[in-house]
């Protein structure tokens, strides 16, 4: 399995449907007009038998972050940090729900956003977690900021250990 950049010629955003509203608008409406003011990169998995459908997709960017709303002692260490890496969004087509796409595609996400932190330092992978995913997301590593239940991040040390572990 490969994401691939968000291609409205090619993927039929139309039958995408995660059973979130705002998820699935954000698809069909906002993500190439973001990918064009260089805003996100949104990246799709294709279904093998028609490349045409999408399984899931995610959205990347860069986000400020609140250094008051980590734990204490990564406040300190990385004091002089103004951002981190945004999964701005991410959903499965109710067709494909409990397949595990969801996992993959995360561990897809974080992959890239520790390719560019190896680039263009960032401390954390930041995630806003909607309707009720919250457990997902922790389940993986996340942790929620001290200000806010939706708003979860992780180390990108973590990551790299993680990845690193999980590719032994």
């Amino acid at each position: 399995m490969e994401t691939v950049l968000l291609n409205k010629a090619k993927h039929d955003r139309n039958r995408f449907n995660c059973g979130i509203e705002a998820l699935n608008n954000y698809l069909k409406v906002m993500a190439s007009q973001q990918a064009k003011k260089d805003n996100t990169r949104t990246f799709v998995l294709e279904d093998e038998t028609n490349e045409s459908h999408i399984i899931g997709f995610y959205s990347l960017t860069m986000t400020p972050i609140d250094l008051e709303a980590l734990p204490k002692q990564l406040q300190k260490k990385h004091q002089s940090s103004s951002s981190g890496g945004l999964i701005a969004r991410l959903a499965i087509d109710e067709r494909y729900k409990g397949k595990g796409f969801g996992q993959w595609l995360l561990i897809d996400a974080l992959r890239k956003l520790l390719a560019a932190s190896d680039s263009v330092a960032f401390p954390v992978v930041v995630v806003d977690a909607k309707d009720g995913a919250e457990g997902f997301y922790k389940h993986h590593g996340f942790q929620a900021f001290q200000d806010s239940e939706n708003k979860l991040f992780i180390t990108i040390s973590d990551v790299r250990i993680s990845l690193n572990a999980s590719a032994s």
